[in-house]
């Protein structure tokens, strides 16, 4: 992966550990498990982020629930069949650990392109929103699709954007409690994990 690649998809999170680690799969002799983060906003609500994380990096750690966690690493897409139909799944995957810091305890940084028309709404409390998905490159022709929501006059400004366009933006990861209706009738609770972008601009390609 080069440098660029490196840090066009930047995540910090420091947090609780909120799952026990479930191995995942293992690549040329290297093992990754799978297990969550509990992150504390200043509302006081917590988010609960996936991420994924090589044996190497827990070699001598202690990753029980509970234990707080420093990691740095990229916001990650894949699809995933479930029940015969594609499905995005989004996952923090761990390039290393560090000291945990409550000043900052969530914040992610991206450079991507949008992929999808903006699709601007209110709420039922007329609040502005905008839903964007940003699809960022990835070593060996390989793209993350991540969506992410901005609120009020940010909301108001990303819904000119057209797809194709190039931006960088920050924010925070979150988790959101949602429930889905079924074909059978029944109502299912899921979990859906997206950007709340705090602050973002247009980047102008740069012609050789």
């Amino acid at each position: 992966m080069s440098y660029e690649q490196m840090q066009n998809n930047q995540v910090y999170l420091s947090g609780q550990i909120a799952s026990e680690p479930e191995f995942s799969h293992e690549i040329m002799g290297e093992k990754f498990y799978d297990m969550t983060v509990s992150v504390a906003r200043l509302s006081g609500q917590n988010d609960v982020i996936p991420i994924t994380i090589s044996d190497r990096l827990m070699e001598g750690g202690s990753f029980e629930i509970g234990n707080l966690i420093g990691l740095i690493g990229q916001f990650r897409s894949y699809n995933k069949i479930v029940d015969g139909k594609s499905k995005l799944v989004l996952r923090v995957f761990v390039r290393e650990l560090c000291e945990c810091d409550d000043n900052a305890p969530n914040v992610i940084e991206i450079d991507g392109y949008v992929c999808k028309q903006p699709v601007y709404r209110t709420t039922p409390f007329k609040r502005e929103i905008v839903d964007l998905l940003i699809a960022v490159n990835r070593a060996y022709n390989k793209s993350d699709y991540i969506p992410a929501i901005a609120w009020g006059r940010n909301a108001r400004y990303a819904s000119t954007f057209r797809v194709g366009e190039k931006i960088h933006l920050m924010g925070r990861i979150q988790s959101r409690v949602y429930q889905k209706a079924l074909d059978d009738g029944s109502v299912e609770e899921r979990v859906a994990y997206e950007v709340s972008i705090t602050k973002f601009e247009q980047e102008k390609e740069v012609e050789n």
